[in-house]
């Protein structure tokens, strides 16, 4: 688990999880599965996405990043738009 962002909208942690067992791609590089958390600090929801959508993701990221230093505000509305996705409420014990 690693927390990649936190601004004063969103929180974003990537979790990464070996495959335990064969790997299905003879000599490949290790399979993992894993995907991003994102919490909405101001809507109280999460989502966690994994698959085709993590990838888009850290795809749109790493363009942004490409780009230059990209301001919070830049971060917080890429993330925003999977934020609304998620209808988990963040609940506390």
């Amino acid at each position: 688990m690693h927390m990649l962002y936190n601004s004063d909208s969103f929180i974003v942690v990537q979790f990464d999880v070996p495959t335990t067992g064969p790997q299905t791609v003879p000599a490949g590089p290790a399979l993992n599965r894993g995907g991003f958390e994102i919490v909405d600090k101001f809507a109280r929801k999460e989502i966690f996405i994994e698959g085709a959508l993590a990838e888009a993701f850290e795809q749109g990221v790493q363009a942004l990043i490409g780009d230059g230093e990209p301001s919070e505000d830049e971060l917080d509305a890429f993330i925003e738009r999977y934020a609304l996705m998620g209808h988990q409420p963040v609940v506390m014990h």
